[in-house]
């Protein structure tokens, strides 16, 4: 299995540091809002991540936090007379209905920076120990400069990052890329006490601590937006390496931005759409199915012809899936002669499905191999006269690979009333009198009803319009 580690630039064969287990750790969501599409992309894809990981029979110990506490949360509590607490906890329900919307599964851990405030002081002590932070009025700065290795996620040389750099006005920093470990507490804040007086962390001290505490010294992998590379991830590396004196993070993924129609999405140009928003429209289905059928890194683009797309592409493997439980219901004989030959023939998709994953987690591909399995299915089970076995074997594939991919996950049984299977029936009657005429003017009539009828080689076949 090959990963595009950001550090290295390249695709580097995965080795994790227990055999059988992966420490993963992800960027979680600042809850002072619901979450946008834009945070619905790291959410999805290293959901699917995990998903594969332990597909392929890795434990995965999975963290991803929520950031509780942030200018963004104090100035939200401010407008709506509240205090940091009682919005954070109310975004944080909110984020829970819009994940399990897009059947992303509970991370092993979801901690809070607030539950991690003595891991944070401890530290940030230790780097001050260490000669690596320093506190000015309260304040606590790490000292970039120190860190040699500074700039090597991002691969820019701490010269070049300097030149951008400046010192806001209230910040007492020595140098422009020093960057706030510990905020001094302003009048009106939520705040803690430290050694360094009343005040909140920063936020690149967050994950650290909550990585140290949930994951250790070293991780296999840290993933989040591309836009999270600097100065958050490069911070974290900073801090982390020289408090712990160890390597931070062995493999770095980090996943593409997303355009609205072919332009990048920005509240300033008012093209900024939360999931909700999406989800109220078109489901959320659409939604995953949209922020995995690109490779990861790609940026990808968001348009209300591209989300039906998704949903054209949805109902495609809902109606595969539903015609293998019509010819399962319909099936005449236990066996075929045929059947080892078509399930091997299937089961070539996994094998397709599997080299496009280990490749750096091609979910495009991956996507493609499923779909070739849908033809497949169609072609040379569904259209046929099978058997029970063989529609078991098929269903069971397309099952597991979805899976891995997190999609077919809204299967309802639905059922009909006495009217409308009576109907049903009295066509079929009418068909094996061949009175066409009456054959037909029942179909127009359930048509009307929303019920529309397909004639298969193992019967009929109904589904809502």
């Amino acid at each position: 299995m090959k990963i595009f580690n950001t550090l290295t630039r390249q695709k580097d064969e995965f080795k994790p540091i227990t055999e059988g287990e992966v420490k993963m750790y992800a960027c979680g969501p600042t809850v002072y809002n619901f979450i946008h599409i834009g945070n619905a992309r790291p959410l999805c894809v290293f959901d699917v991540v995990r998903r594969y990981f332990e597909y392929r029979g890795y434990k995965v110990n999975f963290v991803q936090n929520f950031t509780d506490i942030d200018d963004k949360i104090i100035k939200r509590a401010n407008e709506e007379n509240s205090d940091y607490k009682t919005v954070s906890e109310k975004y944080i329900e909110e984020f829970w209905t819009d994940v399990k919307g897009m059947n992303i599964r509970e991370a092993t851990t979801h901690p809070k920076a607030t539950e991690n405030i003595d891991e944070i002081i401890n530290i940030i002590k230790t780097l001050e120990e260490k000669g690596f932070a320093y506190a000015v009025n309260g304040d606590v700065y790490f000292s970039t400069k120190k860190f040699s290795e500074y700039g090597k996620l991002s691969h820019q040389p701490l010269e070049d990052l300097e030149a951008g750099a400046r010192i806001s006005i209230g910040e007492l920093k020595k140098e422009p890329m020093d960057f706030a470990l510990w905020k001094n507490a302003k009048p009106g804040e939520p705040y803690w006490e430290s050694p360094w007086g009343n005040g909140r962390p920063g936020w690149h001290i967050e994950c650290s601590a909550m990585v140290h505490r949930y994951l250790g010294d070293t991780i296999d992998i840290h993933c989040g937006g591309q836009d999270l590379i600097f100065p958050h991830h490069e911070n974290e590396i900073a801090q982390s390496e020289c408090c712990n004196g160890a390597p931070f993070a062995n493999y770095w993924m980090h996943n593409g931005y997303i355009n609205v129609d072919n332009v990048k999405m920005s509240k300033s140009l008012g093209n900024f759409f939360t999931v909700r928003d999406v989800a109220n429209e078109y489901g959320y289905e659409p939604i995953r199915f949209l922020m995995i059928s690109s490779s990861y890194r790609s940026p990808i683009n968001y348009s209300i012809d591209i989300i039906n797309q998704c949903k054209a592409s949805l109902n495609r493997l809902y109606t595969c899936r539903d015609s293998l439980d019509f010819a399962l219901e319909n099936a005449t004989a236990d066996t075929n002669d045929s059947d080892n030959e078509i399930l091997e023939l299937l089961t070539k998709r996994r094998e397709q499905f599997i080299n496009a994953m280990d490749d750096d987690f091609n979910t495009a591909d991956a996507i493609a191999a499923v779909f070739d399995l849908v033809r497949d299915i169609n072609t040379n089970v569904i259209e046929k006269n099978p058997s029970k076995a063989l529609c078991e074997g098929a269903a069971k594939l397309f099952d597991e690979l979805t899976d891995v991919l997190g999609i077919v996950y809204n299967r309802k049984k639905e059922s009909l009333d006495e009217e409308v299977e009576a109907l049903i029936a009295e066509r079929a009657e009418a068909r094996k009198n061949k009175n066409w005429a009456r054959a037909d003017e029942i179909r127009d009539t359930l048509k009307a009803m929303n019920i529309v009828l397909e004639d298969t080689p193992q019967g009929v076949k109904w589904h809502k319009a």
